[in-house]
């Protein structure tokens, strides 16, 4: 078992199921841009972007009038991102052992107040880098560099749990080990690629002593 200062969390697919309440309104902006009638499987490896990157790939004009359209659509969606079941548990679980906790995520700032402040999630993170705060995102390892300096931990301190091969490359970079959220993974990996394979978030608490 290994002693972490601090938990670095990606948000979409780790702690939060926002798949639906993504994919769906960005099937409907395919169409309504595209006039293409995309599945839900098309667009799900979508996830792994961030919104901006995914428009551009798919050829859209305007990007930033149908990246605000879409926004508009994603909060308009349903009952909105919910936590994975155990989330709040393991929130516990590093508050009770003083851990620092932190966010590195391509979400935008106003979303993450959304999402994220929707369950308070946001006042119980010491240090959030998002879209806006460094030039280059995952895999990259900038915003996670960014999130260890405003936590003020070193990267052996700090473990990143993510649910794409994009975090896990970030986290390599970043001289971090890496917790795989298989729950809310598109992106499957085998159980010895990452540091610590998660079926359940609370499976996290028997590699911490």
């Amino acid at each position: 078992m290994k002693h972490y200062k601090a938990i670095i969390f990606d948000i979409d697919g780790t702690l939060l199921n926002t798949v639906d309440q993504n994919m769906y309104p960005l099937i409907r902006i395919i169409k309504e841009e595209l006039d293409e009638d995309w599945t839900y499987e098309q667009v799900v490896p979508f996830t792994a972007n961030p919104g901006m990157r995914t428009l551009q790939i798919l050829g859209i004009k305007d990007i930033d009038t149908v990246y605000a359209r879409w926004v508009r659509y994603v909060n308009e969606y349903g009952p909105g991102a919910k936590p994975y079941d155990g989330i709040p548990e393991l929130l516990d679980y590093a508050e009770e052992r003083g851990m620092k906790m932190g966010i590195v995520s391509s979400k935008r700032q106003k979303q993450y107040g959304i999402d994220m402040g929707r369950h308070g999630y946001d006042k119980r993170m010491a240090a959030a880098v998002l879209f806006e705060d460094t030039p280059v995102h995952k895999p990259d390892p900038t915003p996670l560099f960014e999130c260890l300096r405003r936590l003020g931990v070193e990267a052996s301190e700090a473990l990143y749990m993510g649910d794409a091969r994009s975090d896990m490359v970030a986290a390599r970079a970043a001289g971090m080990d890496f917790a795989y959220a298989s729950w809310g993974s598109f992106f499957p990996m085998e159980r010895d690629e990452p540091d610590y394979y998660l079926d359940h978030p609370m499976d996290l608490v028997k590699y911490l002593d």
